[in-house]
């Protein structure tokens, strides 16, 4: 029996044991749970959302910039990017008739996309947000939306607004002002299955992106459509390597037309970061010096020595031998010994000086990245041949962009003024951020000195080395430039700089217009090669019409002549159409020497007399006024842009490839300066 009782005891213990521990368990599968419940539920249940959403950004819509006139140039669109997971999708068929009408893609790239053995495709292109009512939902095929950099003027300006990569802006505009444009980025959360893809339909905005800004600039884009013609003809006539074509207004500093042209690239900014040695073009600083300091006046006489001096070891020659000129004869026809040696009563100090003044040497503060300071070194670093190397100039290297604001303050009395590519800055919300207004930097020389200049400037376009810039309607001033290319301190044989410098009306200055050509092949003289460019820009700026020129103030500049071109008669308003093409760059046969390059163009223009008279090839005024819209359909979209500039019209267009309709359509009457709207046949995917 004690046995029995002892058996007996130890399974009692052993039950009591086993019913601890059963409760020990389950107080700590309890303990466990409350625990897992309590305090480490929000973390669990955080990452079985995370488990069962993704969290994604939303780029935000990068803001616009625009022309002077709010005509847009770089915007950002919509675009959906189409995915396929070719297993999941149940009907092929219809799937595929589906794709094929809502992407219009051939039956081929269609199957390429639904091969039972890919996993995972993507469809060619990106696409119209309007494709997602149609594949919206359907298993298998997922939708991501992106945003779309669009420069809606292709190439155009494309150097002065840059790219964007990324997302981020790289160069230009784009780069320069990144923090306003690029907005803020939100977020959305898209649900997904057991198998971790996403369920279509079921996505949550949770934080909605803001916009970027809005940069509007200076330019105008007729002018820059203008500009770029003018340059690219140019430079197929001449077989030139490269160019560069500034258009500013002087009074303000504005910058209207930029473009620079290296090889086949239009994408460059040579205009503000390659300086050059501009020979000629920088004569009439040396005379401003000399005449502002009271040193000489442009009456005093100088002796060019037949066109040869020599002078600390170096010979200065002139292309046609000179005795005695005055100084103002001296810059009329470019003597560079006459120059040279009219220049010698200025000191180092007084040279560098001068020349720093009118802005050489030091960034001109464009709102652009990568400007260069160019070079204009101190005396201290000069050679014995600096001074008249100088006076002439060379041993300096100016940039495109500081020389067109040098003699943006010959024509604006003296006053050098700050350059403007930026009016306005807003916000996303339209809010004002900067607005930007013209800012002098200094008086550089009295108003009567600029004005003393501008006459001899005058002289040079009317009978001296740049005639092929000159105008019948408006009197011109400016000064040629032929350089030496200078790479790597050291003279390439039988290349040049040919340049313009030029403004007008000379009396009244509206537009200062800067050319230069790398290396024409020919004729390489400025006077033969860049005046006729400037003669060509300053003619279309004139034809546009809607171009930021006072009206009014150009036709009290007129020249009082019997008879004057049909641009004059536009602008009292007789003629309202022509039937010619667009003015063009226009070369004459010239040789080698300035003395050819001085012949004066033949006259482009048909003459119309001042009473109203209808000139030969212009269409006369029609009882209802205004202008037909000419046909333009099947043309490509450059070639129709020009041939309605040429009529006065602005234009804007969507998509690329051949104009497929006009609004208004062609026949239609409008005003010069109405908006004409181009549709090409395909819109890009």
């Amino acid at each position: 029996m004690k046995k029995i009782a002892r058996r007996c005891s130890q399974l009692e213990l052993r039950r009591r044991v086993l019913l601890v521990g059963w409760l020990l368990a389950a107080a700590a599968v309890v303990v466990r749970a409350g625990q897992l419940q309590v305090v480490e539920g929000a973390q669990w249940r955080a990452l079985a959302v995370e488990q069962h959403n993704r969290s994604s950004e939303v780029p935000a819509p990068r803001g616009t910039i625009v022309d002077r006139d709010g005509v847009p140039l770089a915007l950002t669109r919509e675009r959906i990017k189409v995915s396929l997971a070719p297993r999941e999708i149940a009907n092929r068929a219809a799937a595929a008739e589906l794709l094929r009408t809502a992407l219009d893609l051939s039956p081929r790239e269609v199957r390429k996309l639904l091969e039972p053995s890919r996993r995972w495709s993507v469809a060619p292109g990106r696409y119209e947000p309007t494709v997602r009512a149609a594949l919206s939902g359907v298993r298998g095929i997922y939708l991501e939306r992106e945003m779309e950099r669009f420069y809606p003027h292709g190439e155009l300006a494309r150097g002065v607004l840059g790219t964007v990569l990324g997302g981020v802006g790289r160069g230009g505009i784009e780069q320069r002002y990144e923090s306003v444009l690029r907005g803020r980025a939100g977020r959305e959360v898209a649900a997904r299955d057991n198998a971790g893809k996403e369920i279509p339909g079921e996505v949550l905005r949770v934080d909605e992106p803001a916009p970027g800004g809005e940069v509007r600039l200076t330019l105008d884009l007729d002018l820059q459509e203008i500009a770029h013609q003018a340059l690219t003809e140019a430079l197929d006539k001449t077989g030139a390597l490269g160019g560069d074509l500034l258009v500013t207004d002087p009074a303000s500093g504005e910058i209207l037309a930029l473009v620079s042209v290296q090889g086949e690239r239009s994408d460059g900014l040579s205009a503000i970061n390659a300086p050059y040695e501009p020979g000629s073009t920088l004569k009439p600083f040396t005379v401003a010096g000399l005449l502002s300091r009271g040193l000489a006046s442009l009456g005093d006489s100088v002796d060019a020595t037949g066109g040869e001096w020599t002078v600390e070891g170096r010979t200065v020659t002139d292309t046609h031998p000179y005795e005695r000129l005055t100084i103002g004869d001296a810059l009329r026809v470019s003597s560079n010994v006459g120059i040279a040696k009219a220049a010698q009563p200025l000191t180092p100090r007084d040279r560098y000086e001068n020349l720093r003044d009118f802005g050489f040497g030091i960034q001109a503060g464009v709102e652009l990245p990568g400007e260069g300071n160019g070079t204009l070194r101190r005396p201290d670093r000069w050679s014995r041949q600096s001074a008249v190397s100088l006076a002439i100039g060379y041993e300096i290297g100016v940039t495109p962009m500081q020389m067109a604001l040098a003699y943006g303050a010959l024509a604006n009395g003296g006053v050098l003024m700050e350059p403007r590519l930026v009016a306005e800055v807003r916000g996303g919300a339209g809010d004002v951020i900067e607005t930007r207004r013209p800012r002098a930097v200094r008086r550089v020389i009295p108003e009567s000195i600029a004005r003393e200049l501008s006459t001899v400037l005058e002289d040079v376009v009317e009978d001296g080395t740049a005639t092929a810039a000159r105008l019948e309607t408006f009197r011109v001033a400016g000064k040629t430039g032929t350089s030496r290319v200078n790479v790597g301190g050291g003279y390439l044989p039988g290349r040049y700089y040919s340049s313009f410098v030029g403004f007008f009306p000379a009396d009244d200055p509206q537009l200062v217009v800067f050319v230069k050509l790398d290396s024409p092949k020919g004729a390489y003289y400025g006077g033969a090669t860049a005046a006729p460019v400037t003669r060509a820009m300053m003619e279309g700026a004139l034809a546009a019409r809607q171009t930021p020129l006072d009206r009014a103030a150009l036709l009290r500049s007129a020249r009082r002549i019997e008879r004057v071109p049909a641009a004059l008669a536009a602008l009292r308003g007789r003629v309202h159409g022509q039937t010619g093409s667009e003015p063009s760059v226009r070369f004459a046969n010239l040789s080698e020497s300035p003395a050819a390059a001085s012949a004066a163009p033949s006259n482009s223009e048909p003459a119309q007399p001042i009473d109203g008279g209808t000139p030969e090839g212009a269409t006369p005024e029609a009882p209802l006024g205004g202008v037909s819209v000419p046909d333009v359909v099947g043309l490509p979209a450059r070639t129709a842009v020009r041939r309605l500039h040429a009529l006065g019209f602005r234009v804007r267009w969507q998509g690329s490839g051949p104009v497929a309709e006009t609004a208004p359509a062609a026949g239609a009457r409008l005003e010069p300066g109405d908006t004409v709207s181009l549709h090409a046949k395909r819109s890009e995917r």
